[in-house]
C-alpha cells in the first residue's frame, strides 16, 4: 500500500482519541476563523473544545488581550474576536494622506489647512501632522460603514460591544478658538439611534495651547446601528486671516469588548 493510500485511509476511517491539553494546544496553533468554521464541525470532543471558554481564554493570554481586563468577560471567544478586529476604523486620523477619506462640510474663512506638529506635541509623539481650521466655521466628516468593516447587524443587535470615540484637539496659544463634535450612531436608513454631541469648548486668547483629548463610550445602545457618523471642526474667534482656529487630530472610533472600560 502506497504511502498516499494509507494517509487516505488515515482520514476516512475513525479519529484518534487524543488527550485533552493535545487536542486544545493543537487547535491554538490553528487559525481562529479555520478553528470555529472548520475544527469545530469535526466531531461532538471538537465542538466542545472549541465552544470552551479555556480554549479562548488561553488565546487571549498568548496574544496578550488579558492585560487591560477589568472584570471577566462573559464570553472569552467573543471577547478574542472583538480584541483581534479591534482597530481605528476612521480613514487618514493624522492628516498623513491629506484629506483623503474627509467629506468637507463647511470650509469657512482661508479653509481647512494641513500642518506640521511643532512647539506642542500630542501625548503621541508619533502624530506629526494636524488639521487646522480658519476665521469662520471649518467641519468635517466620515461615515462609517459596520457592515462592510465586518460587523454583521445580527452581531451589532445581539452583542451590542462598546464604541470608543476619541479626538485630539487644541488651540494656537495667541488666539481664542472654538471645537466642536458630533458622533451619531445610524440606522440602516442613516437615521439617528445615538448621538453624542457635548457642548462647543471655547480657549480664550493667550492659552497653554496643549493638546486636550475629547473621548466617549457608547454603551447598551439598543438594535439597529448600521452606520457611524464622525463630525468634528471649529474656527478661530478673532476672525484673523489664516490658520488661527483649533486644531484637530488623530481621532479615532473603535469596537471594543464590554468589559474593556
Amino acid at each position: 500500500m502506497s504511502m498516499k493510500t494509507d494517509v487516505l485511509v488515515q482520514f476516512t476511517g475513525m479519529l484518534p482519541v487524543l488527550p485533552l491539553e493535545v487536542l486544545e494546544e493543537m487547535l491554538l496553533n490553528v487559525p481562529p476563523q479555520q478553528v470555529v468554521c472548520v475544527c469545530r464541525l469535526v466531531c461532538r470532543e471538537w465542538k466542545e473544545v472549541v465552544d470552551s471558554d479555556s480554549l479562548w481564554r488561553e488565546r487571549c493570554r498568548r496574544e496578550g488581550y488579558q492585560t487591560y481586563v477589568t472584570k471577566l468577560p462573559k464570553d472569552w471567544r467573543l471577547f478574542y474576536f472583538l480584541c483581534k478586529k479591534r482597530r481605528n476604523l476612521l480613514k487618514n486620523p493624522r492628516a498623513d494622506d491629506k484629506f483623503k477619506g474627509w467629506h468637507i462640510m463647511e470650509n469657512g474663512g482661508d479653509k481647512w489647512k494641513i500642518e506640521s506638529v511643532d512647539e506642542v506635541p500630542l501625548p503621541d509623539n508619533t502624530v506629526q501632522k494636524y488639521f487646522a481650521t480658519s476665521y469662520s466655521t471649518c467641519r468635517k466628516s466620515q461615515l462609517i460603514d459596520l457592515e462592510k468593516e465586518g460587523y454583521r447587524p445580527s452581531f451589532m443587535d445581539d452583542f451590542q460591544p462598546n464604541i470608543i470615540i476619541s479626538d485630539w484637539y487644541a488651540p494656537r496659544w495667541d488666539c481664542g478658538s472654538e471645537y466642536e463634535i458630533c458622533v451619531e450612531l445610524l440606522n440602516r436608513k442613516k437615521k439617528p439611534i445615538k448621538k453624542f454631541s457635548p457642548d462647543t469648548v471655547v480657549f480664550q486668547q493667550w492659552n497653554d495651547q496643549k493638546w486636550n483629548q475629547m473621548t466617549h463610550v457608547f454603551k447598551n445602545y439598543g438594535p439597529g446601528v448600521r452606520y457611524i457618523r464622525f463630525i468634528h471642526g471649529g474656527k478661530d474667534t478673532l476672525y484673523w486671516a489664516g490658520w488661527y482656529g483649533i486644531r484637530v487630530t488623530n481621532s479615532s472610533i473603535e469596537i471594543c469588548p464590554s468589559v474593556d472600560r
